[in-house]
This record gives C-alpha cells, sequence and structure tokens, in this order.
C-alpha cells in the first residue's frame, strides 16, 4: 500500500448505514447479555459468576490493549518529515569539479580534508595521489553543490592543511577512470603518430605542447635535443621526440608530478617503439563532370609525389600557400608531411599523382588549416571538400578553432572558409589576412560532399 493511499484511508468519513449496524449490534449484545444475567442470576451461585464473568472481562480488555501498543505490526507512517530531506537531496542541482592540492605526507590529513568536503556535502567520486618529497598531490573528481562556489571551496580545503590548491570545473568525459583513460589514449597513439600531441594534451589536461625539430627548414641543426630520459622542470617537461627532435610541455599554473612525468614518458616510449604509422583508410570521390579521385592521409613517405605536385603548381599557387619565395617551398613539405606537426589529407587522381594538399597543424594552444590545389584542378571544390574533412578531424580532436592564414586576395580560401556555415572572424594586417572559424557552433548549412564510397 502505498503513502497515498494510507492517507487517503484515514481520511474516510463514517457512513450513517455504518452507524445503525453498529448501534443494532450493540442493542443485540446488551439484550443477549440480560438475558444469560437472569438465567444465572437464579441459580446458587449466579452473583459470584457474574462478578468472576465481570473480571475476566475487564482483564482480557486490558491485556488486548497493553498487547496493540506494544505489539503492533503496523508500518509507520511516512510523514513530509521523513520523506522531506531525502527528497530535497535527490533534487539538487550539483557541479563537476576537478581539483589538486597538496598536503603534508603524514596520517590523518587526508582524512581532515575529506571530512572538511562531506561537511559541505562534496562527494568525491575519484581520487589519485602523486607521492612527492616533501608531501603528497591529491587530484580529486568532485561533485558538489551546484551553490558552492570556487572561492570558497578552496578557502575551505586550505583551512583543512592543503596547499597550492587548483580547481577547475570538470564534465562528464571526466568521468572516466584514470586506467581506462590512459589505456585509451595508448591505443589511440598505437593507431596514429598524428595522435601523441593530442594523447600528451589530454592527458595532462590544460597545457600547451610544441614540436620541435631537430633540423631547421634550412637545414642547420637545432641543436634542441633532450636527453633520453627526458627533462623535468617545475611546469615545463622535455622529451626526445621518436623523429627527432624535442616535444616541450608547458603548463604555467601547475607544476608537473613525477607521476605525471613517468606516464608522459611511457606514451613516447610507445610512440618510438612502433614507429611511423598512418591509418591507410581511402575515400572515393566523383567530382561533377565523371571523374574519380581519392582522398587519403600522407606522410613523409608521399614526400616525392608532394615535391612533384609543387612543380606543376604556377608561382601564384605557390606564393598564395607558402606567403614567401618560391624557391623555399619545398623546404617545408618534409615539416608538413610530418605526423608529428599534425594531420595531412591528400587528393589522388586515378593515374596516381597528388593532386591537392589539405594540412591540419597543431600550433601549440591553437590550429591552422592550409590548402594548395594544383592550377588544373582547382575551381572544382576539391579544396571545399579537404576544408570540410580537416575540420571534421581537429573536431575529433577537440579543437575550439581552426584558422587559416592567407593574402587578402585569395578569395578560394575565402570562400572555402565561408562555405564551412560556421562563426568567422577576419584579421587583416598588411595585405595577410588571418580567418578562424569556431568549431563550438552548428554548421548552418551542409558541407558540399560528392558521391562517395569508402574503399
Amino acid at each position: 500500500m502505498t503513502d497515498v493511499t494510507s492517507a487517503k484511508s484515514a481520511r474516510r468519513p463514517h457512513h450513517w448505514r455504518r452507524d445503525l449496524i453498529e448501534l443494532a449490534a450493540l442493542f443485540t449484545a446488551v439484550a443477549v447479555a440480560d438475558a444469560v444475567a437472569n438465567m444465572i442470576g437464579h441459580t446458587p451461585d449466579g452473583p459470584f459468576l457474574l462478578i468472576a464473568s465481570a473480571v475476566a472481562l475487564v482483564a482480557t480488555a486490558a491485556f488486548h490493549t497493553w498487547w496493540a501498543r506494544h505489539h503492533s505490526h503496523a508500518p509507520p507512517t511516512a510523514g513530509p518529515a521523513a520523506t522531506g530531506p531525502a527528497t530535497q537531496e535527490e533534487g539538487r542541482e550539483t557541479a563537476l569539479w576537478r581539483m589538486r592540492t597538496t598536503v603534508q605526507d603524514t596520517p590523518g590529513s587526508l582524512a581532515a580534508l575529506c571530512t572538511t568536503l562531506a561537511r559541505h556535502r562534496v562527494d568525491i567520486l575519484t581520487l589519485q595521489t602523486h607521492p612527492l618529497a616533501d608531501g603528497t598531490v591529491d587530484e580529486f573528481l568532485l561533485r558538489a553543490p551546484a551553490s558552492l562556489q570556487a572561492q570558497h571551496l578552496t578557502r575551505e580545503v586550505s583551512a583543512a592543511g592543503g596547499t597550492s590548491t587548483w580547481i577547475e570545473r570538470a564534465d562528464a568525459h571526466d568521468l572516466v577512470d584514470t586506467p581506462t583513460r590512459v589505456l585509451g589514449l595508448a591505443t589511440r597513439t598505437a593507431l596514429d603518430a598524428a595522435e601523441l600531441p593530442l594523447a600528451l594534451r589530454q592527458l595532462l589536461g590544460r597545457c600547451t605542447i610544441h614540436s620541435l625539430p631537430a633540423v631547421s627548414l634550412t637545414g642547420r641543426p637545432t641543436g634542441d635535443t633532450p636527453p633520453v630520459e627526458g627533462v623535468l622542470e617545475e611546469t615545463v617537461m622535455r622529451l626526445r621526440d621518436p623523429n627527432g627532435g624535442a616535444i616541450t610541455v608547458e603548463r604555467p599554473y601547475l607544476p608537473f608530478t613525477p607521476t605525471e612525468f613517468a606516464r608522459a614518458r611511457a606514451l613516447v616510449e610507445l610512440d618510438a617503439r612502433l614507429g611511423s604509422r598512418i591509418p591507410r583508410s581511402e575515400d572515393v570521390l566523383t567530382l561533377p563532370e565523371g571523374n574519380e579521385i581519392t582522398v587519403r592521409r600522407v606522410d613523409q613517405s608521399d614526400l616525392a609525389a608532394a615535391r612533384a605536385m609543387h612543380d606543376r603548381c604556377s608561382e601564384r599557387t605557390l606564393g598564395l600557400r607558402y606567403h614567401g619565395p618560391v624557391g623555399d617551398a619545398d623546404r617545408y613539405l618534409n615539416h608538413l608531411l610530418s605526423p608529428r606537426f599534425g594531420r595531412t589529407l591528400a587528393v589522388q587522381t586515378a593515374s596516381g599523382r597528388l593532386v591537392a594538399l589539405g594540412h591540419l597543424l597543431w600550433d601549440g594552444d591553437e590550429t591552422e588549416v592550409a590548402l594548395l590545389v594544383e592550377d588544373d584542378w582547382q575551381r572544382r571544390g576539391i579544396g571545399s571538400e579537404l576544408l570540410g574533412r580537416l575540420v571534421a578531424l581537429a573536431t575529433e580532436a577537440g579543437c575550439g578553432s581552426v584558422y587559416a592564414v592567407t593574402q587578402s586576395s585569395n578569395t578560394g580560401m575565402v570562400a572555402a572558409m565561408r562555405g564551412l556555415g560556421l562563426p568567422l572572424d577576419y584579421q587583416i594586417e598588411e595585405g595577410t589576412l588571418v580567418v578562424t572559424a569556431r568549431l563550438d557552433a552548428t554548421p548552418v548549412r551542409p558541407l558540399p560532399r560528392y558521391e562517395q564510397a569508402e574503399r
């Protein structure tokens, strides 16, 4: 029986028929008792029997009343006082927080911190510990009341013994436990060499990653190769790139711990052991005039084909793409085709020639897109097709925006960016145009697509 049904039953009114029946039963009982009393009263022991019956009746009624009060099996009534707090607890609004603080490595220090969080109705979802020489860094994923501000939570944690406290909002993606997240990042790195910078960023949180080659574009050694074991300096870690050069990770707001450094080194070592690799999937598209082209990922193994495409491009086309002396264009290719610096898509004809390249380049916290289409294949929608695919890759990688650097006279690139249907920002300085597309908005219209068959 539900609480609602019980409440309705408790408030059920008496009907007049029920009162009439009870009154008739009372008169019948009185008549029967009078007849029995007259019959027993005329016997020699009648008065004593009546007195004994009365005493037994009173004793039975008293016992029944005591038993009903002390041994009732009726369920307790669930009134508002019992259900109110639980309902409010279930319906309260909450927020997810990622918090990191340093506590002394002494018994009871973590317990004091947890007690403070519990006093403010903060639920600890996950906890990681990073041992240090003079303490322990504890990293929490918290579910707290929405009304609890970050400043107030930080003050309470400091009062409980936490130092160097850092806190930021989290989302549902942070609910994945650390071993599962690390295994997923390792899998992504194993499948695609271009995933290493992205995996490091997701592993270490908000940080800036720079890949520095061992040799500059002019062919001179940069001299920026760290030792094999890497270097950890507070908020900067430098790791040796398996392709040569260095991977520098910077996080200005929080020092890296030895545990984080060891995890980053493990990912880099995995990349080094697996060697060069990119997914080899290909998409065959049919252009409006009936020609078939293939869109696929390329890397440094396609360097010769990319240079041959450069030789077929006009000086104007190369100048719009590289914004400098045309003779230096070939120097950039080895850098651009390296999966360490981003992802490159190429358009290949049925005869096997490359006729277009599209680059998605990791630039610290930002992401750049760049296109080069051979002169004879321009104005066929190939650039827009490549740009749409690059933007999709950037969205999958979690990038918030992409930008393109070109000349104000490059109407083809501007038209391709506008064709994305995304909010655009324009910056023009001395003839150089920077167009930025924000990826956190839904495209206004679908991207152009040709008849496609995945191979």
